[in-house]
């Protein structure tokens, strides 16, 4: 699927819950967000219809985000069903890390690929400071279980305020090199300001060759992540969403004000 600047669309991004076990200061406040009703998320079978027309279409590529994708019931059974479908080639997902330990081999032996695990310092009172729950200790195992289990390469995204001199970022970026881990750093994003940056060690934030789109825990096709853009699946059909949201997509990105990183996938 080409969108408006020729650009290929063959990536698809799936929040599937807005739900998480860390309350990180970037993302949410202490006190959590307001969160979807269970009748407004999509189930697993709307899911599924979804990739299956993205892959007759030219998706190839498909990451699992949220919230924090490993508190939604089921979800292995999810990654096992998206793996499935032939012309999916690389099924990756984005997740903090603390349930990791108990999830990688079955996610492994389901099909997924890879992982890029949230650690912003390794320090653990920091990480708790950051987090404001999580014990590092349950990140650290979920990287080995990782590695284990064969999810590589074992990517770790690190958010930073100005740039990868600060000193967690530092010390991240030794532990990376000291565990065989690939590191991004990622420049603290605001969606209602617009503010964001390329990614150091990624492919993120480069607009003009962009070839990624967004589905929402709710059924948004977002055709990015910087746009009030957004196209219901449930609403317009699946077909009418995905033509809508190519059709679309904006040749950089701008402002989102209806969206939260928490349920949007960042």
């Amino acid at each position: 699927m080409f969108d408006s600047f020729n650009r290929n669309i063959n990536y698809l991004r799936i929040s599937v819950t807005d739900r998480c076990n860390l309350r990180c200061s970037y993302c949410m406040p202490e006190c959590g967000v307001p969160i979807m009703s269970h009748d407004k998320i999509l189930t697993f079978e709307e899911i599924v219809d979804v990739v299956k027309y993205g892959a007759e279409n030219g998706i190839s590529k498909v990451r699992i985000t949220g919230g924090e994708p490993l508190v939604r019931k089921g979800i292995v059974q999810l990654v096992g069903q998206i793996a499935a479908i032939t012309e999916i080639k690389d099924i990756g997902m984005t997740t903090n890390g603390i349930l990791l330990n108990w999830f990688a081999k079955d996610l492994a032996a389901a099909g997924l690929k890879r992982v890029n695990i949230s650690l912003d310092t390794i320090d653990a009172d920091r990480f708790y400071e950051i987090t404001r729950l999580g014990n590092i200790e349950d990140v650290f195992n979920g990287i080995e279980a990782a590695k284990v289990a064969g999810l590589f390469p074992v990517k770790i995204n690190c958010v930073v305020k100005k740039n990868s001199q600060e000193p967690d970022a530092v010390g991240v970026r030794a532990f990376c090199e000291q565990h065989g881990l690939q590191v991004r750093f990622i420049k603290e994003m605001n969606l209602e300001t617009g503010q964001f940056s390329v990614v150091e060690g990624g492919d993120g934030g480069h607009c003009a060759s962009c070839n990624r789109i967004r589905l929402t825990a709710n059924g948004d096709l977002k055709p990015c992540l910087f746009t009030d853009l957004s196209y219901n699946v449930r609403e317009m059909g699946v077909e009418k969403a995905y033509l809508a949201a190519i059709a679309n997509k904006p040749s950089c990105g701008s402002i989102n004000q209806m969206n939260q990183f928490s349920n949007i996938g960042g």
